[in-house]
């Protein structure tokens, strides 16, 4: 199996820009879009067990979007094979000074593009040094 793919891996970084772009604008739709049309998508989020596509879409029209302006950093993709990928990143928001936001995104590309088929949010305290 090929690891980071170059084709592969400006495939899945496009689509990880395009969800990073569409969080920041609240675009609803197009976060929907992302996120596989399945039962089986999962998202765990910061206070919530999300199962199946039906719940994570309610979760983001329901979701106020104040407060969902944020930072990334050190964020890592890597691709396995042409089909399979990981999205990890570090992110801050102004709105919870002192934590770090930590996310991690399975993508899977089908047949009509890539989708998230399961992603983990959480947050913690900021770290202090090293």
């Amino acid at each position: 199996m090929e690891v980071d793919r170059p084709d592969v891996l400006a495939e899945v970084t496009a689509a990880f820009e395009r969800y990073e772009r569409a969080l920041g604008e609240n675009d609803v739709a197009v976060l929907d879009e992302i996120f596989r049309v399945d039962p089986r998508t999962i998202r765990y989020g910061g206070g919530e067990n999300l199962y199946g596509h039906a719940e994570i879409a309610a979760f983001r029209g329901a979701r106020s979007p104040a407060g969902l302006a944020r930072t990334i950093s050190r964020t890592v993709i890597t691709t396995y094979g042409r089909d399979c990928a990981v999205a990890s990143t570090l992110f801050h928001r102004a709105s919870v000074p002192g934590k770090v936001g930590r996310q991690m995104q399975t993508w899977v590309r089908f047949d009509h593009g890539w989708h998230v088929v399961a992603a983990h949010v959480s947050m913690i305290n900021e770290p202090t040094g090293s």
